[in-house]
């Protein structure tokens, strides 16, 4: 399958992937590992011979809504796994898989294989960093949830998650096309209630986008409104790991940033409730040097940003 025609499978699958699932159509993207757009099946001699000199360490690079793993791509054609790898010697893993699944779902499966991949990698496994983009920050976030709830082994391992643009406490865009929805539907013109069916077709995973849903117990707190959702998440981070991440924001006025963000996260949700200098409970952010805000950075550029793969290494140089 050649990249364009992946783009447009991705682009689908974010869509109306929840339906292609339920339907058991064969375009449904299940989640995997994959290396040069082929899946990693989850076998030592698999592994050992399609990712020549391994080590310990990993980081497991999570996409976001409608993307495949190519949106890690830079430039000069290197992305945040390869150059981790180079610069920090963090084996990197690209997951591909179903953004049109409800992110609990997608959590569910991302728990699961990162169980397999323990299982199954080569060497002893020391360190596992989670690095997410937009959507899959959140997919990390549940991923997370459900190995505790599970008492899964892997869990052990993360002591820290990256996140870059994940809207933590929910995207005004998607709860705009809620409460629309919801005005059009209370309608009585025919007209208007089919455009509401029509809209309310988009997918599991986008409707999940707007509260920042990574709990199935949280998607039934849904509200048709366009206001972000409290930082008193219901399912915080977990304290367990040191949680950085890396917000964009296209102006410098913290009032404009506040509502636009990188055009598709505000600032105050894609650091989970806290500016660099402000001040948040400690079970969400531990400290304000794990917050970086990039001026000038629009949503999709954060993915393959020099900028940003700066502040990535840096954490990841830290002793956790």
């Amino acid at each position: 399958m050649g990249k364009k025609l992946e783009q447009v499978v991705a682009a689908l699958n974010g869509a109306v992937g929840d339906y292609l699932a339920r339907t058991g159509n064969g375009l449904a993207t299940e989640m995997a590992f994959v290396r040069g757009g082929a899946v990693l099946p989850l076998e030592r001699e698999a592994l050992a011979a399609a990712l020549p000199g391994l080590g310990p360490r990993v980081v497991v690079l999570v996409h976001g809504l409608m993307c495949t793993e190519d949106v890690w791509t830079m430039p000069d054609g290197t992305d945040y796994g390869s150059r981790l790898a180079e610069d920090v010697g963090l084996s990197p893993l690209y997951v591909r898989y179903n953004t049109g699944l409800a992110i609990p779902a997608s959590g569910e499966a991302l728990a699961a294989l990162l169980d397999g991949l323990v299982a199954a990698w080569p060497v002893p496994l020391e360190e596992i960093v989670l690095l997410g983009y937009s959507m899959g920050g959140l997919v990390a976030r549940a991923a997370c949830h459900t190995a505790t709830e599970r008492g899964l082994g892997w869990l052990g391992l993360v002591r820290r998650a990256l996140y870059v643009g994940t809207p933590h406490l929910g995207a005004p865009l998607e709860r705009v096309s809620r409460v629309a929805t919801s005005l059009l539907g209370a309608v009585g013109d025919p007209v208007a209630r089919l455009i509401a069916d029509v809209v309310d077709l988009r997918s599991d995973g986008i409707k999940d986008l707007g509260d920042g849903d990574v709990h199935e117990e949280a998607r039934a707190r849904r509200t048709p409104t366009v206001k972000l959702r409290d930082g008193a998440h219901p399912v915080p981070l977990l304290p367990s790991m040191r949680h950085h991440l890396v917000a964009g924001s296209l102006s410098s006025d913290p009032r404009l940033a506040a509502l636009f963000g990188d055009l598709m996260v505000p600032v105050p949700s894609g650091t989970a409730g806290r500016a660099p200098n402000g001040s948040t409970p400690a079970a969400t952010v531990h400290d304000a040097g794990q917050v970086r805000v990039l001026p000038g950075l629009d949503h999709v550029t954060l993915a393959h940003h020099p900028d940003v793969y700066a502040q990535l290494r840096a954490w990841c140089e830290e002793t956790p």
